[in-house]
């Protein structure tokens, strides 16, 4: 990009003085950096595309999920949001890249029209050192983030002003309309989800990733509410990262290099290490405040539900100073399920593995999403859609291997899914299971409690559940037993295993037979 004022990689002060300074945001009691992100407070899926060519005609899995749109739109958006940003006084640049296995590395280069937008590029990808950016490649992949650009349906293919649109050929994000910054991470994520499982055969993941003491690489699937960010802060083990990882021939990878933490209902006694890394270099997102006007009010959700928290990962004092760990040994599908007749914890098989993670099931939780408002039972495959562009059995079909190579070299990996969601009644009527127990439940997973104690298998759901856990009621363990009516139970029961049957059918047929029969009785 041309500029008479292009204001490259600025530190972190500078970033937050020029917010400041531009009446753009201030400073909390803890110092971090506080903005409100304007109308879009969360992603607008509707308004992502990409680019239709002769790259992605025939490998993106094109439907609701991945929205194409023409080379001549994506030209005529690029032409424009260039145009907007000369006639800016300057444009911020950050230079940074992805993977944190060199292997795999992408370099990306971001333009951006606010301060506090190239300060999040800087807290979410890795950053290079001082003496390696003047030679950092930065032309593989290049974001405009321009929320003062607008399109025009008529003129450029979009549903409305503000759009997300990847060009796989052009290696380019534009985005615009939007200043939600989300927009800029998941915009990589997408492109990650197509390259390294395409070239470089590397299952890219929508999940955390933590190492214990004997180390032991644990991964934490789940959408955005369900629990990854605070089950995967565990003081006893070290973080790789909480939210984006690729599982390669040699380990597990972070691919990115910092944290972006729902912040809803924060506090320091149940989620201490992200409260504490709320301090100078972080940025609050769309966050209510106390009467002083500087100090957050976690359980203010008047501007959206969706309140945010981005910092660099070093601001966690617990983790993987290379943001690499050694192949799992547990897997952890996170669910919050709406209607409270999951168990909160069960074993599955390699073949109920591969079901559940296409199928994906969960409640998106309010404010997560443009128009949610309240928690909705949904199925998003690979607890992450929205992200990945091919069909859900190509990253099915990997875990699958990567779970039968590992039996095949005596290195069983164990696979749970874990219910954060309601018990005693769904949504409305029971309440949602205390994370006490929940982390009492996957600590026992983890120390190999669970491998010993008897398990019975669910008559719906084919899914077995321990009878014992330590530190967790027995009653508990088996939901039909939370509830007062078991009637209503099993009525609620078998109208989600037929949510299961119908959101499975367009797989069916792309699928192995023995992971169709995976399912719901």
């Amino acid at each position: 990009m041309q500029h008479h004022n292009l204001r490259e990689n600025l530190k972190v002060a500078a970033l937050v003085e020029d917010t400041i300074t531009k009446g753009q945001g201030h400073l909390s009691d803890t110092g971090a950096l506080i903005i409100n992100t304007g109308t879009f407070t969360g992603r607008s899926p509707k308004d992502r595309f990409i680019v239709e060519d002769d790259v992605t005609r025939g490998t993106v899995d094109w439907g609701k999920i991945n929205i194409p749109i023409a080379p001549e739109s994506f030209d005529l958006l690029l032409e424009k949001t260039l145009d907007y940003a000369k006639g800016l006084d300057e444009v911020y640049v950050r230079d940074a890249y992805a993977c944190a296995s060199r292997k795999y590395r992408i370099n990306i280069r971001v333009f951006t029209e606010y301060p506090w937008q190239n300060m999040f590029a800087y807290n979410m990808f890795l950053r290079p050192d001082d003496e390696r950016i003047t030679n950092l490649m930065t032309d593989e992949w290049t974001i405009y983030a321009f929320p003062g650009v607008t399109a025009d349906p008529a003129i450029h293919g979009t549903r409305q002003e503000n759009f997300s649109i990847i060009n796989f050929t052009k290696k380019m994000i534009i985005i615009g309309g939007t200043a939600y910054t989300g927009e800029i991470k998941k915009g990589i994520f997408s492109v990650l989800n197509y390259v390294l499982p395409t070239r470089r055969d590397v299952l890219s993941m929508h999940c955390s990733a933590n190492v214990g003491t004997k180390g032991d690489t644990a991964l934490f699937f789940g959408l955005s509410g369900t629990g990854k960010t605070t089950l995967s802060n565990d003081p006893d083990r070290r973080l790789i990262g909480d939210d984006e990882h690729g599982w390669s021939q040699a380990n597990v990878f972070n691919l990115e290099g910092g944290c972006y933490a729902k912040v809803i209902d924060l506090s320091e006694s149940k989620e201490p290490q992200i409260y504490r890394a709320i301090k100078f270099g972080a940025l609050l997102e769309n966050i209510g405040l106390k009467e002083d006007g500087h100090t957050p009010d976690y359980e203010d959700e008047s501007i959206t539900q969706n309140t945010r928290v981005s910092y660099p990962i070093y601001h966690i004092d617990n983790i993987m100073y290379n943001s690499r760990g050694d192949l799992p040994r547990n897997i952890f599908f996170l669910t919050c399920d709406a209607f409270g007749v999951l168990p909160p914890i069960s074993r599955l098989t390699p073949e109920q593995a591969m079901y559940h993670f296409i199928s994906g099931y969960t409640a998106k939780i309010a404010g997560t999403e443009t128009g949610i408002t309240e928690p909705q039972a949904t199925f998003s495959a690979c607890f992450g859609s929205p992200f990945i562009p091919l069909h859900p059995t190509h990253y099915a079909d990997m875990l699958g291997q990567k779970l039968k190579d590992a039996e095949a070299d005596g290195e069983k990996i164990n696979v749970w899914l874990v219910n954060t969601g309601w018990t005693g009644g769904g949504y409305g009527e029971g309440s949602r299971i205390e994370l006490s127990f929940t982390r009492a439940m996957i600590k026992a997973a983890l120390t190999g409690e669970l491998d010993a104690v008897p398990y019975v298998t669910d008559p719906v759901f084919g899914l077995e559940r321990p009878t014992s856990c330590p530190d967790v009621p027995n009653a508990m363990l088996n939901p039909r037993d939370t509830w007062r009516n078991e009637e209503k139970y099993d009525e609620a029961a078998n109208k989600l295993a037929e949510l299961f049957h119908k959101n499975f059918a367009p797989y069916a047929e792309a699928a192995n037979d023995s992971v169709v029969n995976a399912g719901p009785e």
